[in-house]
């Protein structure tokens, strides 16, 4: 599932407040950083980690399967596109605000490279006793069978912590970002996790707006084995206001909660009312 323990990250951005901090958690996760990037600051340590000017310096001297973007905005798919160009194979997209048409860009250019691209504007993705990439929160984290996918961060946080406190613990959890646009999808992440075998059951944890959820419903309904349980947050939310994430907007009925939950209970989904009542369906679910 995406990163292991022998998973060889790099930071871009690194020298950064959000890069530093992040990248001491990481390492506290058990993740093996092996560089960061900031052009100019090349020779420096952060956390003992060294620092190189460009990725492919990075990736020639201490190798590279992975690289977390750190980097804001403006800068944010020009560093993707360094990565994807050096032979990353994967790209975890921190960043909010990337414009759409650069995410666009970048996902376009690792589906040409065969690379995989999560975010943007995601927490990332962590493997409890594996390591993580990104900016969940260590302490929520306890070993496991059940797999998270989520547009929401804040929601993923909750609900895994949740989830823990009732013994359930995670194989791994994956945020894949709250964009109208972005690399990886519901029907990616329930495709490694129907496949992976630590994952006994999944969580998915989906918002208003887009279609990615009914897209996943009918996945789970055609290919899924394992039980899901799933929680659609928005259900309050008035037509045609934006609610937080970019692609959380709901357009002439259509991305609708409402429209969703029908769409993953017909497929055989447990779908949660509220996000505290998802880990009593987990524990409940059984095989499909």
């Amino acid at each position: 599932m995406i990163i292991e323990r022998d998973t060889r990250v790099i930071v871009q951005g690194i020298t950064g407040h959000q890069g530093r901090y992040h990248t001491r958690a990481m390492i506290d996760f058990g993740t093996r950083v092996v560089a960061g990037v900031t052009p100019g600051k090349g020779g420096e340590l952060v956390d003992g980690v060294p620092v190189y000017d460009s990725v492919r310096e990075a990736a020639d001297e201490q190798g590279a399967d992975m690289s977390v973007v750190f980097v804001p905005p403006r800068g944010a798919a020009d560093s993707a596109l360094e990565a994807l160009d050096a032979g990353v194979r994967t790209v975890v997209i921190v960043t909010e605000h990337v414009p759409v048409h650069d995410a666009m860009d970048v996902i376009q250019y690792a589906r040409l490279k065969r690379a995989r691209v999560i975010g943007p504007n995601c927490p990332g993705i962590a493997s409890p006793g594996r390591g993580k990439a990104g900016i969940m929160p260590n302490p929520i984290f306890t070993e496991g069978a059940v797999g998270v996918v989520s547009r929401s961060g804040t929601l993923t946080y909750e609900v895994v912590s949740s989830l823990s406190r009732a013994g359930l613990g995670q194989s791994t959890c994956l945020g894949i970002g709250g964009d109208p646009v972005v690399g990886t999808s519901f029907v990616d992440a329930l495709r490694m996790f129907e496949d992976d075998g630590r994952t006994e059951k999944v969580v998915l944890i989906g918002e208003i707006g887009g279609t990615a959820e009914e897209e996943a419903a009918e996945f789970i309904r055609q290919k899924m084995t394992k039980p899901v349980v799933a929680y659609i947050a928005g259900l309050t939310a008035p037509p045609g206001r934006k609610m937080g994430h970019a692609g959380a907007l709901v357009h002439r009925g259509r991305g609708t909660t409402r429209s969703k939950i029908e769409a993953l209970e017909a497929a055989g989904a447990s779908v949660a009312t509220d996000p505290w009542s998802i880990a009593a369906l987990v524990a409940r679910a059984g095989r499909r």
